[in-house]
C-alpha cells in the first residue's frame, strides 16, 4: 500500500504537476522562465533526494537530472525543433546503450534488477541453481532479458524523436524571446502528456512482457513456482 501510495505521489509530482505549471503559470502572473523553474524543480528535487538516499551515483538518475536540466537551458535560450528532438532522443538512447553493454559484464542490468532482496527471494533461487547447466541457463537468461530491455530504450529513443519533431515545431523568429519561451513551455507540457499514452503505455506493456518471460524461464530452471519466487 505504502508503495502504491509512493508510485502514485511520484506521478503528482513529476508528471502532472509540472505540466499543469507549464501550461497554467503564464495565466497566473509567472514568467515563462519562472514557471518553467519552477515545474523543473520538482524532478530535479525527486530525483536528487533518489541520489542521496542511495548514497551512490546512479546512472539513470544522473541523465535524468542532465535530461532535465537540458529542457530547462534549450527553453532558456528558446532553442526549439530539432533541438529538442535530438534532446528527447539521446537520453533514452544512451540508457539503452548502457543497458546493453551490461549484458556483457557479469552484471546485467537486468539480472541487477531482478536480483533485488527486497523483492525476490535471492538466496532459495541461489540454492535451486546448483549444477553449471542451470547456472548457464540463468546467466543465459539474465544477458537475453538485458538486451530485450536495452531494445525498449532504444525504440523508445526512435519514437521520442518522430513524437518530438511533430511538436517542436520551429519557432517564428518574429516572435521575442519571452514569447518563444511560452510556447516551449506549451510544447513541453504537451510532449510530456502525449508521450504518457503514445510512448510511456506501450513501453510499459513491453517490459512487463520481459518480466513475465524472466519469471516463466526462472521457474522452469529453479523449479521454483512464482509465489515462491517473491517476498510477501
Amino acid at each position: 500500500m505504502e508503495q502504491n501510495q509512493s508510485s502514485f505521489s511520484h506521478i503528482i509530482f513529476n508528471i502532472f504537476l509540472p505540466v499543469l505549471i507549464l501550461n497554467k503559470g503564464t495565466k497566473i502572473g509567472l514568467t515563462p522562465l519562472q514557471a518553467l523553474c519552477i515545474a523543473l524543480s520538482f524532478p530535479l528535487f525527486f530525483s536528487l533526494r533518489s541520489i542521496i538516499k542511495e548514497k551512490k551515483l546512479n546512472y539513470i538518475a544522473t541523465l535524468g537530472l542532465a535530461n532535465i536540466l537540458f529542457s530547462g537551458v534549450l527553453t532558456v535560450l528558446a532553442l526549439g525543433g530539432i533541438w529538442f528532438a535530438i534532446k528527447e532522443a539521446i537520453f533514452p538512447l544512451l540508457i539503452g546503450a548502457f543497458v546493453l553493454g551490461s549484458s556483457f559484464t557479469k552484471k546485467p542490468f537486468f539480472k541487477t534488477m531482478f536480483l533485488n532482496p527486497a523483492a525476490f527471494k535471492v538466496s532459495e533461487i541461489n540454492e535451486k541453481l546448483d549444477t553449471d547447466d542451470k547456472k548457464s541457463d540463468f546467466a543465459k537468461l539474465m544477458k537475453t532479458a538485458t538486451q530485450l530491455l536495452s531494445i525498449s530504450f532504444l525504440i523508445s529513443a526512435a519514437l521520442n524523436f518522430i513524437l518530438s519533431l511533430q511538436i517542436f515545431t520551429p519557432l517564428p523568429e518574429t516572435m521575442s524571446i519571452t514569447e518563444k519561451q511560452a510556447l516551449l513551455n506549451q510544447q513541453l507540457s504537451h510532449m510530456t502528456m502525449t508521450s504518457m499514452a503514445v510512448i510511456l503505455i506501450p513501453m510499459m506493456l513491453f517490459v512487463g512482457s520481459i518480466l513475465f518471460y524472466s519469471f516463466k524461464k526462472t521457474t522452469q530452471i529453479t523449479g521454483l513456482t512464482m509465489d515462491e519466487l517473491f517476498i510477501k
